[in-house]
């Protein structure tokens, strides 16, 4: 039986690297992408390279809950079971830009969006984890961080909008922000649901596409392609040696550090409650299986 794996973002890059893994794996793959002209390209280049592969497309712009409700909708039409979500789409705008609820494109983006989706498809990771009897299955959640959380400050009333905005500190802030929500939800999901947290590396990837050029000349050297990426987070999703297991953090490359803020139970808990008010959804904990049989 082909499991159904959900990327965020699996157009290019270490995204596409992933759906390339998790396709030859013999997933299905459902690639959740905001540009669906490189989705379909995408999908061709997977189908290329492993013939007979299952590649859906569905349209999800991480910046808009209301196209993140669309997206749960349609694919909730065609599925009623998720294996695995990879969280792994992400942005680095250069200037200060904003989600179509008003928050900072990078907090919004990058973390709220990812935390708003993971609850809409609850319900359907937690028909996988009851598979065979209550908490008996494996559904996994992958969420992408960064080194880059060693530096990140969580500062709440950054969310809407930073004076002076700099990119870096922004995006700190939204990788330790996918940490601490992956080490919240290792703490709060139900039995037969994990949740793990990667760093993918120095990845040559578009994700750099709006830094200056010179900038990105200097980087280059330093960076690795996106196929090692690609193989770690694949393995997390599905590798038979993984269940069970959650609340880890892996690396690439070394150093494999974690930062203090980001174990922070306290921290966790503070930010997780409020981005359940600010996403508009019931906090973990006794609610999946009431809002499946709602």
């Amino acid at each position: 039986m082909r499991k159904t794996v959900v990327i965020t973002g699996g157009n290019s890059g270490i995204g596409l690297a992933i759906a390339h893994e998790l396709a030859q794996r013999g997933a299905t793959v459902c690639l959740a992408c905001r540009d669906q002209r490189k989705a379909a390209a995408a999908r061709s280049e997977i189908l290329q390279r492993t013939p007979g592969a299952s590649v859906e497309l569905y349209e999800l712009d991480l910046a808009s809950f209301d196209a993140i409700h669309r997206f749960v909708q349609t694919f909730s039409s065609r599925h009623d079971k998720l294996h695995a979500l990879i969280n792994n789409a992400g942005a680095v705008p250069t200037r200060q830009q904003f989600t179509a609820e008003g928050f900072e494109l990078q907090f919004g983006g990058n973390y709220l969006g990812p935390f708003l989706l993971t609850h809409r498809l609850m319900p359907l990771l937690q028909a996988v984890a009851d598979e065979g009897g209550v908490g008996q299955g494996d559904a996994r959640i992958v969420n992408l961080s960064s080194i880059a959380h060693t530096i990140g400050r969580i500062d709440l009333d950054t969310a809407k909008g930073r004076k002076p905005y700099r990119v870096l500190p922004a995006y700190a802030q939204s990788k330790l922000g996918n940490l601490l929500f992956s080490n919240a939800l290792a703490r709060k999901l139900p039995a037969g649901v994990s949740s793990q947290a990667m760093h993918p590396g120095g990845v040559a990837s578009p994700l750099y596409r709006d830094i200056p050029g010179w900038q990105y000349a200097v980087m280059k050297p330093f960076l690795i392609g996106p196929e090692r990426a690609g193989q770690l987070a694949a393995e997390l999703a599905l590798d038979a040696a993984r269940r069970g297991e959650t609340g880890g953090y892996f690396s690439i490359q070394h150093p494999r550090i974690v930062s203090r803020a980001a174990r922070d139970e306290l921290l966790q808990d503070t930010l997780y409650a409020q981005s359940c008010v600010w996403a508009g959804v019931t906090p973990l904990g006794g609610s999946v299986r009431a809002q499946m049989a709602a």
